[in-house]
């Protein structure tokens, strides 16, 4: 199912998509997926990004390609970085660049929603733990993230996390097309099979650094074919089965 979050006469709700209605939950799904028996159409929601986590896990370099583009070696284990919550947008809001002449770049990126409070978590266990999974765009400031020698300031930025469209709980997270376009032309297009780490693999590790809290976001990693933004730019992130984010750069 699809699950997005949303907000409604001043009240901010998760609810299922059925078509072109969405079915209003009793409560957050983390726990549990209730529905309350109210039924909106979709047009007469405003739709939010589909998490407000307390954390923003983020792994690097984890497609060959990617790693060879970037002229480093291939991880051992995964990379790992943070990035601000604050940084996250919804479907439809805008990227604004923080820097007109610096080199901005998109990178489509499958992320894991957390379900339950986790701690050493094995690969094998990891899906009982996870609601499902979401398109993120991890927008990277490289001319930032060069001079820092780290990730913090260049991918956090008010903005840089576009995520949604919303949460698909029913994925084989480890074999999906995932592509991206700018202004219509494809620029990245591969498959989470590429992966060098796997969605369970990185539950495991992440989970045995730190605590998982239900509705925290990991995302995964970008496939080659990264490139830089400029304003006036729209950037869709698709992945296959969970839908489109859509974004304009301001």
């Amino acid at each position: 199912m699809k699950i997005i979050r949303f907000i409604h006469e001043g009240n901010t709700s998760y609810g299922v998509l059925e078509g072109d209605n969405v079915a209003v939950l009793s409560g957050q799904p983390f726990d549990s997926i209730n529905k309350s028996g109210q039924v909106l159409p979709l047009g007469s929601v405003s739709v939010l990004a589909p998490v407000a986590p307390s954390k923003l896990v983020c792994v690097g370099l984890n497609y060959t390609l990617h790693a060879k583009e970037s002229g480093v070696a291939v991880p051992a284990v995964p990379m790992l970085f943070m990035c601000a919550p604050s940084a996250i947008i919804a479907d439809g809001e805008e990227i604004v660049l923080d820097s007109q002449t610096q080199r901005v770049d998109f990178e489509a990126e499958i992320g894991i929603v957390v379900g339950k409070t986790a701690r050493n978590v094995a690969a094998g266990d990891a899906a009982k733990h996870i609601l499902g999974y979401t398109c993120a765009n991890d927008v990277s400031n490289r001319d930032l993230q060069r001079a820092d020698g780290q990730f913090t300031r260049a991918k956090s930025f008010d903005t840089y996390k576009p995520v949604g469209p919303c949460i698909e709980t029913d994925l084989d997270a480890d074999n999906v097309d995932i592509k991206l376009w700018q202004n219509g032309e494809l620029r990245q297009s591969s498959n989470t099979s590429d992966m060098i780490f796997p969605i369970g693999r990185i539950f495991e590790f992440v989970s045995s650094i730190m605590t998982l809290l239900p509705g925290d976001l990991i995302i995964t990693g970008t496939p080659s074919g990264v490139g830089p933004m400029k304003s006036g730019d729209e950037i869709v992130v698709e992945i296959e089965k969970i839908g489109r984010l859509r974004n304009t750069v301001a």
